[in-house]
């Protein structure tokens, strides 16, 4: 029985969790790849490739001195929050990974404190110290002061400190002597964090993450925290209500570098993937056929926001899609729930209409975009916070948000964000760049970071966590521009677009095709404008001076998913596409919306 090492690798958006992974593969000899080439093996899904951020957590395993290290790689982002907290469960202590310049952030400390609070052994990596104005030395203060602030315990306060480049690919004990190699932390990680309890006794596994496969369906994975599991064998499944259904085992697989391989059994201590279990839910226990003994099952954080899915009803519905139907769009949906924890979904006040729940707009446009690459065309509604009553009183979402950003722009995100009903905790000096800490309405971040990304030509750093929720802070000022509307189905005609540029900015250019209650552009004052875009300029045969004037025509905005969703208002919708992404109203019919609008 080989000794076994169950880590999970925890860090804030961005700081490198995932290329450290990677570099542990291919020190583990399981990837024959061109050691050079910075392949993200594990983020192998498009869509995390394309943004830089890992979504769904992953389980390798690299063999290194007669020992398996079950290494668990974690979302950073607060949105994935849900697949953090249940794979903090398989592991026995955790690789802090903290970025040399910027330190801890909000990310950092929210995983941080789960693992601390679950009584986990961190190992600090401080990552990226090739960087320019890097600071080792003092960022590892920073990691000491954060641990206790959580009320860290003094065995988790004594922790180990590794640095180095795991782009470059060496780690070592002295920041100031790079190796060549990542060998001191794969030692550290051996001699710090313990190995897993072994528990005899009647089998017990709580079940944490899962996996789909089109061939067996539904694969359940956990650790095994007592006794043993045999393929084949008669087992119980305790759902989270107390209810227990008999099941059988099929299949038992454990990871073995990149791959699962199948087992005969698989001893306490080790992480594994059972295959056959039906009906079973994240945080149900698989336990003894006659005596089952539930764990605890896991607390997910509640939802913070929701939005309105809906058919597509546009006139040009069905041009690019292959799933059309609220029959597809609420099994889809189904679906999805199976394996998204943090995801809750209701029926909507139409029968083809529906409200999911999720942590924030990034959770949620992350499972539209799946949806749009799939082939399914629907409409989304603005995104809503979700209001709590609590004793009486009203509360909403507040996080706690950091923006980080030159010192000269300090004063326009704070007038930003506390025209939003933020409120300013603290300021400080880095570099020549200011780090500034604020309580704000989850509501108030939405379309934030847009506005600050404008007011401060890009350089701003923004991130934010769930704090808590706390009595409602009053009304906050919306989008004040109304929407340009367009008033004919068409093509856009250059001549049109040029005559109207003065009312305001366009989202569509020359050649677009529009429909009636389109919304094309944001007006440059208050209520809406319709336009009509599709005009052609009529022909005479005589000539007139100043008819051949060359057209400027400025190049649309092109938004993307996250900024359009920020963008609509209450009676606006964004319509979603294989293809496309267009916004509009929800009622089209321009008499029929003054009628509603009284």
């Amino acid at each position: 029985m080989q000794t076994i090492r169950n880590i999970a690798i925890i860090a804030h958006v961005d700081h490198g969790k995932t290329t450290l992974v990677d570099c542990m593969i291919i020190q583990g000899k399981l990837f024959r790849g061109n050691e050079k080439q910075q392949e993200l093996i594990l983020d192998n899904n498009d869509l995390e490739r394309e943004r830089g951020i890992t979504i769904l957590a992953k389980n390798v395993s690299v063999p290194y001195k007669d020992c398996k290290i079950n290494i668990i790689d974690t979302p950073g982002h607060a949105d994935f929050g849900g697949e953090v907290e249940r794979v903090l469960n398989m592991a026995d202590g955790v690789l802090l990974l903290v970025d040399a310049f910027e330190g801890t952030m909000p990310q950092t400390r929210f995983v941080l404190q789960k693992a601390l609070a679950l009584g986990k052994k961190p190992v600090v990596v401080v990552n990226k110290v090739d960087k320019p104005n890097c600071r080792p030395g003092e960022v590892n203060e920073q990691v000491f002061d954060l641990m206790f602030n959580l009320q860290a315990t003094e065995e988790q306060l004594d922790f180990k400190t590794i640095y180095g480049s795991a782009k470059q690919g060496w780690m070592s004990t002295d920041w100031r002597q790079p190796t060549t190699d990542i060998v001191p932390l794969l030692d550290t990680i051996l001699s710090e964090i313990p190995a897993p309890a072994i528990v005899d006794g009647t089998p017990q596994l709580l079940i944490s993450s899962l996996e789909y496969s089109p061939y067996v369906g539904r694969i359940a994975i956990g650790r095994l925290t007592r006794g043993t599991l045999r393929a084949g064998m008669n087992a119980s499944l305790v759902k989270r209500d107390g209810s227990v259904e008999k099941t059988k085992i099929k299949d038992l697989m454990t990871f073995e570098g990149l791959d699962k391989t199948k087992r005969d059994e698989v001893r306490c201590g080790d992480i594994c993937a059972l295959v056959g279990i039906d009906g079973f839910e994240i945080g149900d226990t698989v336990a003894d056929w006659e005596h089952p003994e539930p764990l605890p099952p896991i607390a997910v954080d509640e939802p913070t926001m929701s939005m309105l899915f809906t058919i597509n009803d546009s006139p040009f519905f069905g041009r690019d899609g292959k799933f059309v139907t609220s029959r597809h769009l609420k099994e889809r949906l189904e679906r999805e729930l199976e394996k998204n924890l943090a995801l809750r979904v209701k029926d909507g006040p139409t029968a083809d209409s529906f409200i999911v729940y999720g942590r924030g707009v990034l959770h949620l446009s992350v499972l539209i975009e799946t949806m749009r690459r799939e082939g399914y065309e629907l409409q989304v509604g603005q995104p809503k916070v979700v209001d709590k009553n609590i004793d009486g009183i009203r509360c909403e979402p507040v996080e706690h948000l950091t923006i980080d950003l030159p010192e000269e722009m300090a004063g326009k995100a704070i007038e930003l964000t506390t025209r939003r009903k933020g409120v300013l905790l603290h300021m400080e000096h880095r570099g020549d760049r200011m780090h500034l800490d604020f309580d704000i309405p989850a509501r108030g971040l939405i379309g934030l970071r847009s506005n600050l990304l404008t007011a401060t030509q890009g350089e701003a750093v923004a991130a934010h966590r769930f704090k808590a929720f706390e009595p409602f802070r009053g009304d906050i000022e919306q989008r004040i521009n109304g929407s340009l509307v367009a008033l004919e189905t068409g093509m856009v005609i250059a001549y049109a677009l040029d005559k109207l540029q003065d009312r305001g900015k366009f989202f569509v250019a020359p050649g677009d095709e529009v429909y009636a209650g389109q919304v094309v552009g944001e007006h440059t004052r208050a209520g809406d404008l319709r336009l009509n875009l599709c005009k052609t300029k009529k022909l005479t045969n005589i000539r007139a001076a100043g008819s051949d004037e060359k057209m400027n025509i400025a190049p649309p905005i092109i938004f993307s998913l996250e900024e359009a969703l920020e963008y609509i208002q209450e009676d606006e919708y964004v319509e979603i596409t294989p293809k496309h992404m267009r916004l509009r109203k929800i009622i089209l019919n321009d008499n029929e919306r003054k009628r509603k609008q009284g």
